[in-house]
């Protein structure tokens, strides 16, 4: 798997925007478009609807090759087997994860800065998600980085690094002199009533400056 070009459009799952529509049918919809990765992200649901929801999920990006990447949770990645699991900096390390899941997974770590970058690369990680590059609504916590933040970043490591956080069609043109890989989006594609052309919509633009 070539994994940059996998990372180029980087969808991450949200049920708060989901409206009327199921999460499959927006992700099945999604990959249409041109996702290229998907990351399920479940924060409040027991473990076994996380599982059900992983399988579930995990037949729609087997049927295009889209790689299915687990937000945090090493447990449900491994049982579903996941293409991988993404990590921020207060879960599980690294080299546990990579104990569990084996050598053949990927594994995303957050890092919002050179030194977190470079120390993720070190204990193994396959890319960095570094953000929040613009204001986010799915985070209400996450601190925004200068694209000359982020840019320093994509270059202290040898890894791919995707940009995160309030990325949309209207701002992605800031972040093209950054070195980045991919963006990875949430309202972007899931709250736009066509999420099929969101996708491409955004993929076009990924591609101006990717």
């Amino acid at each position: 798997m070539n994994i940059e070009k996998a990372l180029k459009l980087y969808l991450v799952t949200d049920r708060r925007w989901l409206g009327t529509s199921s999460l499959e049918d927006k992700i099945h919809q999604a990959i249409i478009g041109g996702v290229s990765c998907v990351q399920l992200r479940e924060k409040n649901i027991s473990s076994k609807e996380f599982i059900k929801t992983a399988q579930s999920v995990k037949n729609i990006t087997d049927e295009y090759n889209v790689p299915l990447i687990i937000n945090d949770n090493i447990e449900v990645a491994h049982i579903v087997n996941a293409d991988g699991v993404h990590l921020g900096q207060n879960d599980t390390d690294i080299i546990t994860a990579r104990k569990i899941l084996g050598k053949d997974k990927i594994i995303g770590v957050s890092a919002r800065t050179p030194e977190l970058a470079k120390e993720a690369l070190y204990n193994g990680a396959d890319y960095i998600g570094c953000g929040a590059v613009f204001p986010t609504k799915s985070k209400s916590d996450a601190l925004n980085i200068s694209p000359a933040q982020l840019k320093a970043v994509c270059e202290c490591v040898e890894i791919p690094v995707i940009a995160i956080g309030g990325i949309d069609e209207n701002n992605i043109h800031l972040l093209k002199e950054c070195k980045i890989s991919g963006i990875a989006v949430i309202s972007a594609i899931l709250s736009k009533k066509d999420v099929k052309l969101a996708a491409q919509n955004l993929l076009n633009l990924c591609n101006d400056i990717i």
